[in-house]
């Protein structure tokens, strides 16, 4: 695909992403079918990458991103004060 927008298509959805790290190398994603009125010809065309699409997108940012600029040291602001510490009491929570 051409431009910035760029379809990928991974082996397993987000959170089989989040639970099994890139680092890991577990599952695999395609990329660079053919664009086309049915999906399945995308698909026939695309290349199988082992691995996870996670450094794909990753790759895909950093060369789309500008300068780095350093994170900040305090969050929030008059405004919008800080609520609670990252990643926040909801993360802990079991689902039900």
């Amino acid at each position: 695909m051409s431009g910035d927008v760029r379809f990928v298509l991974g082996a397993s959805g987000h959170i089989a992403g989040v639970i099994n790290p890139a680092a890991r190398n577990k599952r695999n994603y395609w990329i660079e079918g053919e664009q086309g009125k049915r999906p399945e010809r995308w698909l026939e065309t695309a290349r199988e990458v082992p691995g996870s699409w996670w450094s794909d997108w990753s790759a895909w940012l950093r060369s789309h991103a500008g300068t780095q600029v350093q994170a900040r040291t305090r969050l929030g602001s008059t405004a919008f004060p800080e609520i609670e510490p990252a990643p926040g009491r909801y993360v802990t929570v079991r689902a039900a």
